[in-house]
């Protein structure tokens, strides 16, 4: 179920709106394009990368990156500052991925049941995208790369969802509960669960002494 992006409850919002933010939320409140390319130019890789673990697809990550933006363009003024932008934006992310989804579920099967060609019956999860952009391509070699994003699709999306936003774009707890819209403690639990599902997927996939560790990729 989508969360609305605007019910935020004051009482969770623990941190106030930087200065930087208070002046670019006033500057594209007033319609300043070059505001628009500092959001863009903050913002949108970590969109992206948000995207795509949430969804291992890199059109699906495209698309949802230009849906998010288009939100933001639009509702800024709606903003009532009770939470940082980064939260308010990450926050559409995962609405926008939750659509995305649900629409592959609803569509996107139906078309890959009707292709009968063996040559192309492949599904979009058996063709891994270039990831060059990805820390995983540093800190693992491709094999690895590889295993680790299939475990990470397997498990369960409302624990992938937490693991990715803590372990990968490395946010904080409480930033965490406030994006998705659960309690601390319910956070800290799906972190934990989603931790020990991937660990099982992993069982025996990696070598005898090779833990994965899941790299952050920078916050902006």
């Amino acid at each position: 179920m989508a969360i609305s992006i605007f019910d935020f409850n004051p009482d969770r919002a623990a941190e106030t709106l930087e200065v930087a933010d208070l002046q670019l939320i006033d500057s594209l409140r007033e319609g300043s394009e070059q505001a628009y390319e500092d959001l863009l130019l903050r913002f949108q890789q970590p969109v992206y990368a948000l995207a795509l673990r949430l969804l291992d697809d890199q059109g699906e990550a495209c698309d949802v990156v230009q849906e998010v933006f288009l939100k933001v363009f639009r509702n800024v003024g709606n903003f009532r500052g009770q939470s940082t932008l980064k939260t308010w934006i990450y926050r559409i992310t995962v609405n926008e991925a939750h659509n995305a989804r649900r629409w592959f579920f609803r569509h996107r099967r139906a078309e890959v049941e009707l292709d009968k060609n063996p040559e192309d019956s492949r599904s979009w999860k058996e063709v891994i995208p270039d990831r060059s952009r990805s820390p995983f391509d540093v800190a693992f070699d491709r094999e690895q790369q590889v295993m680790i994003e299939a475990a990470l699709e397997r498990i369960n999306p409302i624990f992938r969802e937490a693991v990715v936003l803590r372990d990968i774009s490395d946010l904080a707890y409480e930033e965490i509960a406030e994006i998705l819209g659960i309690s601390l403690g319910t956070v800290k639990s799906r972190i934990l669960r989603g931790r020990e599902a991937l660990r099982e997927e992993l069982a025996g996939s990696l070598k005898p002494g090779m833990v994965p560790r899941l790299v952050p990729y920078a916050a902006e």
